[in-house]
């Protein structure tokens, strides 16, 4: 699966094969594809699923006290001989405890997210991980290089969930990135078709994380009315709120409304806090209360019509990836 593709004067060679891509080698995975570790979607169905179709498969540890993390961690090993990792967001406050688990479990990838890359990376290292982190700045993933991380995911504002303040499109973010980092780098937002893989490594990206895709498959945790709805939404059905607080990607429904009429009473960050309560996302994606529940997906989610086993989604992506032929300018 090798293409070149005229740029201006220069010449990319795009590869998606184990033995040329700096990601398949890095994690020593298939396809440079990595499954975004999605809150209430990424258990070890999903993440055993992604892995052994060729991916990188990770285990979402955002939304699991950390006996269901060790639990989907030791079950993910029994359902898959090829590498998987697990992503954990820095901001919860057992952080230690979780660590500590992905210590003793063996696993062997982390990707890291909301937080310092400083705190952790060295340590993980050191007892034989490979760390990715994820960014939506060029200034913090420039933080990541100074850190040592192995990899970088550049996450632009396109994607479903918690997100970056600036707004930053994948396609602005990812070559900006690139002139400023060495690491390998990971694409990430708006991406859910094999063009969109394709376009992303032109602009620099040495393999792709993918999330909303992911949430609409068989194999993916959530509930399957909100996999149902995922399917149904077209463009603009999402939005970017909550700066005040945590920015993060919803689907316009009654809980995003009556944020609505909380900020057209103004900017007031208690009564953000009070309407947004505990446990929404629970409620939304994993419960399935799609009118009270906080819905997370990315813009992408108006490409996705149909909810897939992640096997066919695997060879969606990579038809696609090959049937975009040779674009010249």
């Amino acid at each position: 699966m090798s293409n070149f593709i005229d740029f201006g004067l220069a010449k990319k060679q795009i590869d998606m094969q184990e033995n040329k891509n700096k990601i398949t080698q890095l994690f020593q995975i298939q396809y440079p594809i990595i499954q975004g570790g999605m809150i209430w979607h990424s258990g070890w169905r999903l993440a055993s699923a992604v892995s052994n179709s060729g991916g990188l498969g990770l285990i979402g540890a955002g939304s699991m006290y950390p006996d269901i993390l060790r639990e989907n961690i030791q079950k993910c090993k029994q359902a898959t001989q090829k590498p998987f990792g697990v992503n954990i967001p820095m901001l919860y406050p057992n952080l230690d405890e979780i660590i500590q688990i992905v210590l003793e479990e063996g696993v062997k990838i982390v990707f890291t997210s909301a937080g310092n890359p400083k705190t952790y990376t060295e340590a993980l290292q050191k007892e034989g991980l490979k760390v990715a982190h994820v960014v939506s700045s060029t200034k913090f993933a420039m933080k990541c290089e100074d850190a040592g991380v192995d990899a970088v995911v550049a996450e632009g504002f396109e994607a479903g969930g918690h997100n970056g303040r600036d707004e930053t499109t994948t396609f602005c973010l990812i070559p900006n990135v690139r002139q400023h980092i060495s690491k390998p780098l990971i694409a990430a937002g708006g991406i859910a078709l094999g063009s969109q893989i394709k376009a992303a490594m032109v602009l620099g990206a040495d393999g792709v994380q993918i999330g909303s895709r992911f949430a609409a498959t068989t194999e993916a945790s959530a509930h399957e009315d909100w996999k149902n709805k995922i399917i149904q939404l077209q463009e603009g059905d999402t939005h970017l709120t909550l700066k005040e607080l945590a920015p993060v990607r919803l689907v316009k429904n009654k809980f995003f409304n009556d944020l609505e009429a909380v900020y057209q009473q103004g900017r007031n960050v208690k009564n953000l806090k009070t309407t947004l309560g505990r446990a929404r996302a629970k409620k939304g994606m994993f419960e399935g209360n799609l009118d009270e529940g906080e819905l997370e997906i990315g813009q992408v989610s108006a490409l996705i019509n149909e909810v897939l086993p992640v096997e066919q989604v695997f060879q969606q992506l990579l038809k696609e990836f090959d049937a975009t032929g040779h674009p010249s300018i």
